[in-house]
């Protein structure tokens, strides 16, 4: 993947999916720590081109089941990396995305007030694409170039921050391979 650039908070070359769900980061609060996620809507489905609306709170609950419980949800990341390698930017990393809900990041709460949230496609137990890896090492490394408080200690998973509530990126996540590639 090519190198990519970040203008106003904005990657420049990625399809903007534009939400609602978002507000701003508390006042002289900037980005230091990235969170990485994982979403497949319906579960374990990929390729269905549900998150993006889902994000954007426009998700049909007559479409499947399961979105009759979670189509008025109000929340949003960052980022999304498809099965692909595709991305679509929802919110500006210099405003706050809905992403980590309760959680904690060595003693200080709140993670959305000074974090990143990339979702990649995907599903614990589901081996992530190359193409995935690729995108996610590509956007890493432009966010610790435009945001120097994100470092190779300040990355973690979802479940780090909200241990016990969630379990993304998952067992199937190679961070060796993904912090080597950094």
């Amino acid at each position: 993947m090519k190198s990519l650039d970040i203008k106003n908070g904005w990657l420049q070359q990625v399809e903007k999916c534009v939400t609602t769900h978002f507000d701003q980061r508390p006042e002289g609060v900037s980005p230091s720590l990235l969170v990485i996620h994982n979403i497949s809507l319906p579960p374990g489905e990929f390729g269905g081109g549900y998150v993006q609306p889902f994000f954007i709170g426009k998700l049909n609950p007559a479409e499947h089941v399961f979105f009759k419980e979670i189509y008025q949800m109000r929340v949003s990341a960052h980022c999304l990396i498809e099965r692909t390698g595709a991305i679509t930017q929802f919110v500006s990393f210099d405003e706050r995305a809905w992403h980590a809900g309760l959680s904690a990041f060595q003693g200080i709460s709140r993670c959305n007030d000074f974090s990143i949230g990339i979702e990649l496609e995907g599903a614990d137990e589901t081996p992530y694409e190359d193409a995935q890896y690729e995108t996610l090492v590509a956007i890493t490394k432009c966010l610790m170039v435009q945001y120097p408080g994100i470092n190779l200690g300040r990355i973690v998973g979802h479940n780090d921050i909200a241990f016990g509530r969630k379990t993304d990126p998952g067992v199937a996540f190679d961070w060796c391979r993904y912090r080597q590639a950094l």
